[in-house]
C-alpha cells in the first residue's frame, strides 16, 4: 500500500506512521490538505495526520478537512509522547547560537525552557521540526539551532544540546489514520488503549436548546461523549459544526438509534467510523 503522512522525513507523524505501517510506502506530503487530496484522488491508499495535541490542544485544519471531505472516515487513532530536543551543528558550539528555529507548536511547547535557559535568543517559525533540523544541518556558518527529534538528529547528524526541553512531560499527540473505506485499522504488535467512534454534526439553524437536544440523545443512551469541539462553517459568524467522540465499541441497535434521533431533528450526522485507539513510542 502507500501511505501518505505529514512531512518531511524526520517529522513526528513520520515516526508514527513507520509504526503503524512499518512495511508500507510512505509518501511524505508538504501539508495537511495534500494528505486529503492524495487519499481523495487515490493517489494513496491511507494517510496519516496529526489531530490533537495535550498541550497546544486540536489540529483545527484536520478538523476542517474531516468536514470539507465526507468521503473521507478514520480507521484508526494512535497516541504518542513527544520529546523535544535542541540541537545544533556538530561543528558549531551552543556559544554560537543566536536563533532557534522549529515548529510554532513545538516553540510553543518549549517555551518556559528556552526562556529560562536561552532567553536572549532569538525563537523562529519554520514549517515543521524536521525541515528545521534539516536547515541547520545544511547551513553550518549560520549561527542557528533547531528543536526536534531524535530521529531527526540521527537523519541529518546533529548534535543534541539538551534533551527533553518540552515544558510538560505529559505532551502527546493523538493521530489518525484516514482512509475512503469503511474499515477498522488493526496491528496485533499495538498496545490498544481504547475505542471510540467519530462524529461530525451540524445544527440546521442557530436556535435555543439545539445543541441540548444533540447531547440529550447521547446522555438518555448513557454514551459516553469523550470530545465534543465546535469548529466554525466560515460562512458567518455563530455557525458552527460538532466534532464528537462516542467511547467504546460501536453497537449497531443502540448508536443506529441515536443516528436516526438526530436526523429526526435536522441534525446533518457524518458518521467517521468506529476505530480503535493505540499506543506508540517516542
Amino acid at each position: 500500500m502507500k501511505i501518505a503522512f505529514l512531512g518531511p522525513h524526520a517529522s513526528f507523524t513520520q515516526l508514527a506512521t513507520t509504526q503503524l505501517f512499518p512495511n508500507e510506502e510512505l509518501l511524505p506530503q508538504a501539508n495537511i490538505l495534500d494528505c486529503f487530496n492524495a487519499v481523495e484522488n487515490g493517489d494513496v491508499d491511507k494517510a496519516v495526520v496529526p489531530l490533537e495535541n495535550s498541550i497546544e490542544g486540536t489540529v483545527s485544519m484536520t478538523l476542517d478537512y474531516l468536514y470539507k471531505t465526507p468521503a473521507i472516515k478514520i480507521e484508526a487513532e494512535a497516541v504518542m509522547p513527544i520529546a523535544h530536543h535542541l540541537m545544533i551543528h556538530p561543528e558549531n558550539t551552543i556559544e554560537d547560537i543566536e536563533i532557534i528555529y522549529s515548529h510554532p507548536q513545538a516553540l510553543a511547547q518549549s517555551f518556559h525552557f528556552l526562556d529560562t535557559h536561552y532567553k536572549h535568543y532569538k525563537r523562529k517559525d519554520f514549517s515543521s521540526t524536521a525541515a528545521a533540523a534539516k536547515y541547520v544541518s545544511e547551513n553550518k556558518d549560520m549561527k542557528i539551532a533547531a528543536v526536534a527529534n531524535q530521529f531527526a538528529a540521527n537523519l541529518y547528524g546533529l548534535q543534541i544540546i539538551n534533551r527533553n526541553i518540552q515544558d510538560f512531560e505529559q505532551n502527546h499527540t493523538r493521530f489518525i489514520v484516514i482512509s475512503k473505506q469503511n474499515t477498522q485499522y488493526q496491528n496485533s504488535s499495538l498496545q490498544i488503549i481504547g475505542e471510540k467512534s467519530g462524529l461530525l454534526i451540524t445544527l440546521p439553524e442557530d436556535h435555543p436548546g439545539g445543541l441540548h437536544q444533540v447531547l440529550s440523545v447521547f446522555a438518555w443512551r448513557k454514551m459516553n461523549l469523550s470530545k465534543i469541539e465546535s469548529r466554525t462553517l466560515k460562512t458567518g459568524l455563530g455557525n458552527y459544526f460538532f466534532f464528537m467522540n462516542v467511547n467504546g465499541k460501536w453497537e449497531d441497535v443502540l448508536h443506529g438509534n441515536a443516528l436516526q434521533e438526530l436526523e429526526s431533528i435536522n441534525a446533518n450526522v457524518d458518521f467517521l467510523g468506529n476505530y480503535k485507539e493505540f499506543l506508540l513510542e517516542s
